[in-house]
C-alpha cells in the first residue's frame, strides 16, 4: 500500500480524507513526520496555497505528500471569503466567528448561491499535480446540525434539504467537495 503524507494539522480534515482513501493509501499526516511548525499559507488563490504547503513538506522533509485548500465562495460577496475562509473573522481562525461573519454580511440578501471548492496539490516523484473538487450550494438563513466543522452548518448542497452539518460524515463524504477533489487523486494514482 503506498505512503503519503497529508500536509494538515487540521485534525477533522485528516479523519475526513482518511475516511474517503481507507483501505487504499495509507496516509501519514504533520505530526507523524515530526512536522510542528505551520506551514505557511501566503498564496492568494487556493492553488497557490495548496502547492506551498506540498512543497514545504516535500522540500523540509523529503517526503511525497498532498496538500489542499479549500474556500467557500458566496456569490453576492464577489466570492468571499474563498482563499480567506478559515481566517474570515480575524487570526483566531474560530468558525463561529467565521459563520457569524457571513450571516451579517448576507442579512437581507436575497442571493445566496454559494459554492465549496478544494484544490489538492500533489507532489510525487518531483511532479507537481493539482485536482479540484466543487459543491455548488446556498447559504442558509440559520445555522443548523452539529456534524462536520467549518462553515458545514450554514452550507446546504444543491440538490439537498440539509447541510452538511445535518447529513453527517458519511453522506457528506460521498458529495462534497473534498471527496471529489480525493476521487480525482484516486483516479490518477490508479491510472
Amino acid at each position: 500500500m503506498k505512503t503519503i503524507v497529508f500536509a494538515t494539522n487540521n485534525k477533522h480534515k485528516l479523519e475526513e480524507v482518511s475516511d474517503i482513501l481507507k483501505h487504499r493509501i495509507n496516509i501519514l499526516s504533520l505530526s507523524d513526520i515530526g512536522c510542528i511548525e505551520d506551514i505557511p499559507e501566503t498564496g492568494s488563490t487556493l492553488n497557490e496555497n495548496a502547492l506551498q504547503k506540498a512543497r514545504y513538506v516535500k522540500e523540509k522533509f523529503g517526503y511525497d505528500c498532498f496538500a489542499d485548500d479549500t474556500g467557500l465562495e458566496i456569490e453576492a460577496l464577489n466570492n468571499a471569503p474563498g482563499v480567506y475562509s478559515a481566517r474570515y473573522a480575524g487570526p483566531q481562525r474560530n468558525a463561529t466567528d467565521n459563520m457569524r461573519r457571513v450571516m451579517e454580511e448576507l442579512a437581507g440578501e436575497t442571493n445566496r448561491k454559494a459554492q465549496f471548492r478544494t484544490v489538492i496539490a500533489l507532489i510525487s516523484e518531483e511532479e507537481e499535480f493539482l485536482f479540484e473538487g466543487k459543491v455548488p450550494g446556498h447559504i442558509t438563513e440559520t445555522q443548523s446540525g452539529s456534524e462536520g466543522f467549518g462553515y458545514d452548518p450554514i452550507f446546504c448542497p444543491d440538490g439537498y434539504n440539509e447541510t452538511f452539518a445535518e447529513m453527517g460524515t458519511e453522506a457528506k463524504n460521498k458529495i462534497s467537495h473534498r471527496a471529489l477533489a480525493v476521487q480525482k487523486l484516486i483516479a490518477f494514482w490508479e491510472k
